[in-house]
């Protein structure tokens, strides 16, 4: 008898199905999932249209079950028969199939590494800090990807520098080719129709506004918004990649995030492609490594830790933050926000679930953190918030490198600016009630003096952080101090 193979909702690729046309395959509908965490209404939309797109090109293969929980929805479909399934992305999913007597775990597919491989890697480096640059170069090399022989292609294996350039001047958009939109269809009516259902009965609340689709939800269409992006967009992504324009958020940014984390694409075939754009003089080399850096280095490198570091590195604190996050971060009330680069970003979040890492790290993380938020909240908001929000996913990137709650285990020091910064590399400052420079008074940006708030508050940790003392040296210099700390005391939790 052959044994079924059970698809998790991130698992909806070729590359997760079980070999053999005649393997049956079971999929489980949970809503328990919608029950525990209040998701953003466009993530729950594309998850569910995934997987019964999934489910769709399966046709008579697979055995598609909706019930409450997991276990209920997998005893109806195989009953207390075996089941096969590869290693899921989260602990909470791991401990389940690791429950269930009947279930045979495979390996991890989806990646580009294998976790025995990594282990290795990192035993190799003594137990010190595993730097991404390290591991980003490692993967390169053993994997032959953007290389000529020996040595990285084009002579270098960082192209950051030439790939954080502000916007262009009075510029309004990039002027990129637009990215691929897939067209719902029946299946999206269905989902819409059991969401608001779900809704009206009050047995699910969602954030966030749903509608229209924006993601690719089936394998089909996420290969089409890889060719659009590789073959129309990759060449311009690399100088603008750290800037943002308020009437251009997507800019030439993929879009590919939640497609690769549906399992709809694999990350080798998105590498390869990009490298053979390269080759064949389609896309400079700068683009296109800042794109597989972005895959095949700090994806695989996030994912990695999140298994490396244990399930208790989510609750690192090592900060101390724990002030809640107010309710109109937390409703996503974009409008209620004077401060445009925040408002914007969020109201970003709020429309689409969606947006680059940017805004994520420096905009809506740096406020956070400056805030002394609680860090496991933060983390929760985001993968609640973000269509390719996952366990997996958003602890390593927020606890670690948008909160630096872990101390500096994953990065050199926190990720967190004042308004300069913003303005450096965004127009958001144009037009915005506060003014980037000031400290004080009723036009003090909100990231300035939240910047030096947190400088000052950490002062004693800081200060003995090599890539810090300098900024914290900065505070002696501050006259207004004082009047600084009391602005932002002030301030308190009412939105900016």
């Amino acid at each position: 008898m052959t044994v079924p193979h059970w698809l998790f909702g991130d698992q909806l690729g070729p590359h997760f199905a079980a070999a053999g046309a005649d393997v049956p395959v079971v999929m489980v509908e949970a809503r328990s999932v919608f029950r525990r965490r209040r998701f953003h209404r466009a993530k729950a939309h594309l998850v569910l249209s995934a997987m019964r797109h999934r489910a769709a090109e399966l046709g008579d293969r697979v055995r598609y079950v909706r019930a409450e929980t997991y276990r209920e929805g997998l005893r109806t479909a195989v009953g207390d028969g075996p089941v096969t399934v590869h290693h899921p992305t989260s602990y909470a999913a791991l401990r389940l199939v690791q429950s269930l007597p009947a279930v045979s775990v495979l390996p991890a597919r989806g990646f580009l590494v294998p976790h025995d491989d990594f282990r290795a890697w990192a035993g190799g480096h003594g137990g010190g800090r595993l730097r991404q640059e390290d591991f980003y170069r490692w993967v390169r090399r053993s994997h032959g990807l953007l290389m000529d022989g020996d040595r990285p292609a084009g002579g270098r294996w960082n192209h950051d520098r030439d790939n954080r350039e502000p916007p262009p001047k009075g510029a309004r958009t990039l002027g990129a080719p637009p990215p691929y939109r897939p067209r719902e269809d029946g299946i999206d009516e269905e989902v819409r129709h059991d969401l608001d259902r779900w809704e009206r009965e009050g047995s699910v609340s969602f954030v966030g506004r749903d509608g229209p689709r924006r993601f690719p939800a089936s394998r089909r269409e996420a290969l089409a918004a890889l060719r659009r992006f590789v073959g129309h967009r990759l060449a311009g992504f690399g100088p603008h990649e750290d800037a943002m324009l308020a009437g251009d958020p997507v800019m030439s940014h993929s879009l590919l995030s939640s497609s690769l984390n549906l399992g709809l694409l694999d990350p080798a075939e998105c590498v390869e492609r990009a490298e053979d754009a390269w080759r064949a003089g389609r896309a400079p080399v700068g683009s296109v490594e800042g794109f597989v850096r972005q895959v095949a280095g700090w994806r695989e490198y996030v994912w990695q830790l999140y298994w490396y570091f244990g399930e208790d590195y989510r609750s690192s604190n090592a900060l101390r933050h724990r002030e809640p996050l107010p309710r109109w971060f937390l409703e996503l009330d974009a409008d209620a926000v004077r401060a445009r680069c925040l408002g914007t970003a969020l109201a970003q979040v709020r429309d689409t679930g969606w947006t680059h890492h940017i805004p994520r790290l420096m905009l809506l993380g740096g406020y956070a953190l400056q805030r002394g938020w609680d860090p496991q909240a933060v983390t929760d908001w985001f993968h609640r918030c973000f269509v390719d929000g996952y366990d997996w996913v958003m602890v390593p990137n927020v606890v670690g490198m948008s909160q630096y709650a872990d101390g500096g285990r994953m990065t050199t020091k926190p990720y967190t600016s004042g308004g300069a910064y913003v303005n450096r590399m965004s127009d958001l400052c144009g037009g915005c009630a506060y003014r980037p420079g000031d400290r004080v008074g009723e036009r003090a940006c909100p990231y300035t003096t939240g910047y030096w708030a947190f400088l000052h508050r950490h002062r004693a940790r800081l200060e003995r952080n090599p890539r810090m003392a300098q900024p914290v040296r900065g505070l002696d210099r501050l006259a207004d101090l004082a009047e600084v700390l009391r602005g932002e005391a002030q301030r308190g939790g009412d939105p900016p």
